[in-house]
C-alpha cells in the first residue's frame, strides 16, 4: 500500500447503494490528489473499536450514514460555530487535523442549496416522514428558513418528540409538532413533503402515503437518490406535484466534504456528471 496515499470513506451499515466512492475517487483523480475513497461497512458492535482506533488506520476523512450521525458525536471536536450540532444531534462529515477528529455536518447546507433551488421554505408548511438523522438536518433548515408550520411522523414516537425538542430549543419561535399517523400528517394542506426514511430503496417497499393526500401544488423531495425515481415521486408525479429525488444533497454535501477534507476546490461539474451517469 501506497504511504503517502491519503484514505477517506463513508461509514454505516448497510451501505450496498453509495454513489459516492465514484464521485469522490473522480474528483480525486482530476485534482491529481493521492487518495482513495472506500466504504467501510461496520455492523453496530465494529462501530466502538473502528472510530477508536482510526488515528492509526490511516484515514483522513470520513462521511458518516444511517445509522451513525449521532453516535460518532461522541468521537469528535465541534468547532465553536457548529456547537448547535450537539442539539441537532447529527455529523456526516469527519476531518482528522492536528492530531485532532472534528466533526461536521454538510447534509445541512447540501439540503438547504438543493432544496432553495427547487422551492422556498419561507413561511410554507412542511410535512416530514422519518425522524434519524437525515430528517435532522431537514428540520434544522426548514426551521432555519422560518418555513410556518412542520410536522412530523416517525413510528419511533421518541425519535420525533426529540427532533420537536431540538427546534424549540433552537428556534422557539417556529411551529413544530409529531404525530403518530401518517394521516395526521394533513398532507393536503401542506406545501412541502420529505421522505427522510430508507422506505423506497427497494423494489418491495410500499408507498407511504395515499395518493389522495397528494396534490398538484404540493412539492415532494424524496431523500433517496437509488432509484432516482421512488414509488413516492411516481406517485407524486401522477396527481401532478413536483418533485426531487436526493441526488443534488447528495452532490453538494460531497462537494462540501471534498473541500473540508482537501482544502481545494471541488469540481462540482465533474462529480454531477458522474452521480447522473
Amino acid at each position: 500500500m501506497n504511504p503517502t496515499k491519503k484514505v477517506y470513506g463513508l461509514i454505516g451499515y448497510p451501505l450496498g447503494h453509495s454513489l459516492s466512492p465514484k464521485m469522490h475517487n473522480a474528483a480525486f483523480k482530476a485534482l491529481g490528489i493521492d487518495a482513495e475513497y472506500k466504504l467501510f461497512t461496520l455492523a453496530p458492535q465494529y462501530l466502538d473499536d473502528f472510530l477508536t482506533h482510526l488515528d492509526n488506520n490511516g484515514i483522513s476523512g470520513l462521511n458518516v450514514t444511517v445509522p451513525y450521525k449521532e453516535k460518532v458525536l461522541d468521537f469528535v471536536e465541534l468547532n465553536q460555530d457548529l456547537l448547535y450540532l450537539r442539539q441537532v444531534k447529527a455529523v456526516n462529515t469527519m476531518l482528522f487535523q492536528d492530531g485532532v477528529w472534528w466533526g461536521f455536518n454538510t447534509d445541512i447546507p447540501g439540503f438547504s442549496r438543493h432544496l432553495k433551488e427547487n422551492f422556498k421554505p419561507l413561511m410554507r408548511k412542511a410535512a416530514i416522514l422519518g425522524a434519524g438523522g437525515a430528517a435532522r438536518a431537514v428540520t434544522y433548515v426548514l426551521a432555519k428558513e422560518k418555513a410556518s408550520e412542520i410536522v412530523l411522523f416517525d413510528i419511533d414516537t421518541a425519535k420525533s418528540a426529540s427532533i420537536v425538542e431540538m427546534v424549540k430549543s433552537l428556534f422557539p419561535m417556529i411551529k413544530i409538532s409529531a404525530v403518530d399517523s401518517i394521516e395526521k400528517l394533513d398532507i393536503t394542506r401542506k406545501d412541502l413533503l420529505v421522505n427522510a426514511t430508507p422506505v423506497g430503496l427497494k423494489p418491495t417497499d410500499p408507498v407511504l402515503v395515499g395518493e389522495s393526500m397528494l396534490h398538484r401544488d404540493l412539492f415532494v423531495y424524496d431523500l433517496i437518490y437509488n432509484p432516482a425515481e421512488t414509488k413516492l415521486l411516481a406517485l407524486a408525479k401522477k396527481v401532478g406535484a413536483r418533485t426531487s429525488n436526493g441526488l443534488g444533497m447528495l452532490l453538494y454535501q460531497g462537494v462540501l466534504s471534498f473541500e473540508l477534507w482537501t482544502g481545494k476546490k471541488a469540481p462540482e461539474e465533474l462529480m454531477r456528471r458522474v452521480l447522473l451517469e
